[in-house]
């Protein structure tokens, strides 16, 4: 069905319909537009409209009602005329904006605060996943001695991410050589990524090839354990939508948060292909996730490509608010995607 086969009227009736329906939850009828909307139409033309509407696949009605409620098709419709003219409040904008650069510079803060704010703003449940970085880059290291043969190695990835631990070398060290290795690592090292690493570890110095080593499997287990997060805020939100009374369909759409090698598999599918900032909206489940079949659910990828990148989103009922829905996971993203380039591509 193509979408220009519609006339002016009926793509109005159509929208002003899913606009009611979403904030009522109620199947609208034809009286119910000509009373509130004043067309200027009287009512048995709009029911007209609506019959055809019905029959071109954009509406259904239930079987208990007179009204009609969107399709799917209806949704992408609706969707299609939302993306690009949907706009957050200036307001709204600045408060989010403000709770960001209030909070740490910090990958867990941000991820749980992201969540917080989506969760927040689009009434939905929401759900961000960690930057995954795509080349973990080596910023310095830091070598102390502790006690005997213990030193304290503390690696800053340039990323922002530290870790440290206890080291037993061979022999016991002094201060002095161990700040000689330091130094001589972070002159051959800085900026380098795992590969060009490891394609360095035969250094002469013993001590320098051993905490070279060393780094290199610090590096991969954080590359390894920074990805994998996943954050999710707002589940009751969902859950007391008129929709989902029957829990079945509420527990089925939830189930995939609890289940985070299916919701992974959503994220990484649906984004694979798009660009940073880019926008998806997955209505009804599209048909390959059965699970979402009462929801939809908006999709943005932030972050810098080839650097770090992660997901986040909203699911909610089909009838969620798109007008706020979209430009929020839209701005949000932007947010990610500018701290993301602050802080790990701008060192």
């Amino acid at each position: 069905m193509n979408m220009s086969d519609l006339t002016e009227r009926q793509k109005t009736l159509l929208l002003l319909l899913i606009r009611d329906y979403i904030e009522s939850a109620q199947p609208v009828g034809s009286k119910r537009l000509a009373e509130h909307y004043h067309l200027g139409l009287s009512s048995a033309t709009i029911r007209n409209e609506m019959v055809a509407l019905t029959e071109m696949g954009y509406l259904r009605q239930p079987h208990t009602s007179a009204g009609r409620v969107p399709s799917e098709e209806g949704y992408r419709y609706f969707v299609s005329q939302m993306m690009h003219n949907a706009q957050l409040p200036e307001t709204v904008q600045h408060t989010i904006s403000h709770q960001f650069y209030q909070a740490r510079p910090d990958v867990e803060q941000w991820m749980t605060l992201a969540a917080s704010i989506l969760a927040h703003q689009s009434q939905g449940a929401s759900v961000v996943t960690a930057p995954h970085m795509e080349q973990i880059r080596y910023k310095h290291v830091e070598l102390i001695s502790t006690q005997g043969r213990q030193v304290l190695m503390v690696l800053v990835m340039a990323g922002g991410e530290v870790s440290q631990q206890i080291l037993t070398l061979a022999e016991p060290v002094s201060q002095e050589r161990l700040s000689q290795t330091t130094s001589r690592l972070n002159g051959l090292l800085a900026g380098l990524t795992v590969d060009a690493i490891a394609a360095l570890s035969n250094r002469s110095d013993a001590l320098d090839q051993d905490i070279l080593i060393l780094i290199l499997q610090e590096i991969r287990r954080t590359a390894n354990s920074i990805s994998g997060e996943i954050y999710t805020d707002g589940l009751t939100n969902v859950l007391s939508e008129p929709e989902f009374a029957e829990a079945d369909d509420a527990r089925r759409a939830l189930k995939i948060f609890e289940e985070r090698s299916t919701l992974q598999d959503l994220l990484a599918r649906t984004t694979t292909n798009s660009n940073v900032g880019g926008l998806q909206v997955l209505i009804g489940g599209e048909g390959e996730w059965d699970e979402l079949r009462q929801c939809s659910m908006v999709i943005a990828r932030y972050g810098v490509p080839g650097m770090a990148t992660g997901t986040l989103g909203v699911l909610g009922p089909m009838r969620m608010s798109y007008a706020r829905t979209i430009p929020t996971v839209r701005f949000v993203a932007g947010l990610l995607s500018d701290m993301v380039n602050d802080t790990i591509v701008g060192e």
